[in-house]
């Protein structure tokens, strides 16, 4: 994702709006892509390092439509994780991700990237509600023996989150 930029400064010949070697009717940059560069840069801003993920390393894959902003992007978590909003194969709980939230916290337009990676943020520092789960057994894990669940956490960002 965040190669986004430099690739589309690439695309772009600097500043021009168009593409090197391209002429000036034939490449444009999409609202889109400006969207998403914008927000790209913002997102090179430090986020908090706490909790039990603190000294974790996770990628994400952001898969942004088409239609953004109208529709949120699709996340996957690449790394393996334990953990009670996000499942082993990758898949993430995550009210705003939703185009269509019951208690209004889901996509809108005016939502960004930096939204979303608050919000996946927010998942590794706020391990306070598991009221839906995805990953029911670590939710209930947490739940049973906090001191064992980040033992487990820690044995999982050990081998594969470094």
């Amino acid at each position: 994702m965040l190669t986004l930029a430099s690739k589309l400064k690439r695309d772009d010949g600097g500043k021009t709006g168009r593409a090197s070697g391209t002429p000036d009717s034939t490449h444009r940059v999409s609202i889109r892509d400006r969207l998403l560069t914008k927000e790209v840069a913002e997102l090179e801003a430090n986020l908090p390092n706490e909790g039990y993920y603190q000294s974790g390393r996770f990628q994400f894959e952001i898969d942004v439509p088409e239609a953004y902003n109208m529709v949120p992007p699709k996340v996957r978590c690449l790394t393996r994780i334990w953990h009670p909003n996000i499942t082993e194969n990758g898949e993430i709980c995550l009210s705003l991700l939703r185009e269509h939230s019951i208690d209004g916290t889901g996509w809108a337009p005016t939502r960004t990237l930096k939204d979303v990676v608050w919000g996946l943020n927010s998942l590794f520092t706020d391990l306070l509600n598991f009221d839906d789960p995805l990953n029911i057994d670590a939710a209930e894990h947490h739940l049973r023996d906090k001191e064992d669940f980040r033992n487990k956490v820690q044995d999982y960002i050990k081998h594969y989150a470094r």
